[in-house]
């Protein structure tokens, strides 16, 4: 078969530079709202998959499996199962076991400011940093037991809509007028955690007027998930519930899971609008050169070589639009945080998320020459030749 050389549609695209600007601008949208769209999806389900620890078991109020925040037992409950399951994880004489507040609690910057947000706050001892080793403190140092302080995710001021060096080490914020002292700063990347505030456990059941707690994260070492159900099965008077963490997580995903089809819907919508709008454009434009592809044909050159040169230029100008709006990606929104009711994530354009928006924008350059290609080569070459 006989083509048209390569530099024909190179050419082409300097004879209109109003078309090729739209054809670039189409793309750059597409590509722009195909990676955000990815990059977002991909970001929770990072931040709530890298939460869990596979070894990890979490012991909750029976009924309250899909919100640890509903939850709340009895505060004995984390003494029991040290106590009665077999090959909870240990080191240094110290059992992997957890007992957590988890609360969402409005955060003021000032004694008597309104607050600024709420923030997921979770009451911890010691043992926290050992069953969810995704945390490490990167400033300060760890709440002291009792004390009116807390240490603050990385993410946290996100969460809040704060400045960060307003949640820096040595200042402090107010919940329900009491005065807590930031002593440490932390980071879990891809995790919930990276958007918490971290208080020690009396000093949050103080402030949430509460006895108990909301659950137990205990960390298996020799033993099963087994060994933790026949413990809850048998002590039915603690009205308990156990439910490994992937588990609790993997709920929480599907729960947000019409969240990111909203996300989705919404970014094929708005590229569907530009889809048609760059179809319409190519439409106008291609009907304008009806007489060069008679010219074309009556060359010899075949239908398909002069359907293979538009989309070659289709794909140029869409292709240098892809680009462009991958590096406006990369520039603006790699690391861009995002809150949501869990807390708040970082997104991460990486490989996959870069590619996809890419492949989005030169489909688009694809699509969009086909249909009005076909359209002008269904005249005969002899009508072709006498358009205007």
């Amino acid at each position: 078969m006989r083509n048209l050389p390569f530099e024909y549609a190179a050419r082409n695209l300097g004879r209109s530079p109003l078309r090729l600007m739209i054809s670039v601008v189409g793309s750059v949208l597409v590509v722009v709202l195909a990676t955000s769209a990815f990059a977002f999806v991909r970001a929770m389900d990072r931040s709530l998959t890298g939460s869990a620890s596979e070894d990890n078991v979490i012991l909750l109020g029976a009924g309250s499996e899909e919100s640890i925040e509903r939850s709340e037992i009895s505060a004995s409950v984390a003494s029991q199962a040290q106590a009665s399951v077999f090959g909870i994880r240990s080191e240094a004489g110290k059992a992997f076991v957890s007992p957590e507040v988890h609360a969402a609690l409005g955060v003021a910057l000032g004694p008597d400011a309104e607050p600024a947000g709420q923030a997921v706050f979770r009451g911890m001892t010691p043992a926290a940093f050992a069953v969810h080793p995704q945390v490490r403190l990167t400033k300060g140092r760890a709440p002291n037991t009792g004390a009116d302080e807390v240490i603050v995710g990385a993410l946290a001021p996100t969460r809040l809509g704060v400045d960060d060096e307003r949640l820096s080490v040595g200042e402090s914020i107010w919940v329900d007028g009491r005065a807590l002292t930031i002593v440490g700063r932390f980071a879990a990347p891809n995790t919930v955690m990276d958007a918490e505030v971290w208080v020690p456990l009396t000093s949050i059941q103080t402030l949430t007027r509460r006895e108990g707690v909301s659950c137990v994260v205990l960390t298996l070492d020799e033993g099963e998930f087994a060994d933790v159900d026949l413990f809850v099965k048998s002590r039915v008077d603690l009205e308990l519930a156990a439910i490994p963490e992937a588990d609790y997580y993997d709920q929480l995903n599907a729960f947000y899971r019409p969240v990111k089809m909203m996300v989705w819907i919404t970014a094929v919508l708005i590229g569907i609008g530009g889809l048609l709008g760059g179809l319409n454009t190519m439409y106008a434009a291609f009907a304008s050169r009806v007489r060069e592809v008679g010219t074309l044909q009556s060359l010899g050159f075949p239908r398909r070589a002069v359907v293979l040169s538009f989309v070659q230029e289709s794909l140029l100008a869409s292709a240098a639009g892809a680009v462009i709006g991958a590096l406006i990606c990369l520039l603006l929104l790699d690391g861009v945080s995002v809150r949501f009711s869990m807390g708040a994530f970082g997104l991460l354009l990486d490989g996959p998320t870069v590619g996809f928006g890419i492949a989005a924008g030169v489909a688009l350059g694809l699509i969009g020459a086909v249909p009005p290609t076909l359209r002008c080569l269904r005249l005969p070459v002899a009508e072709a030749l006498k358009a205007t």
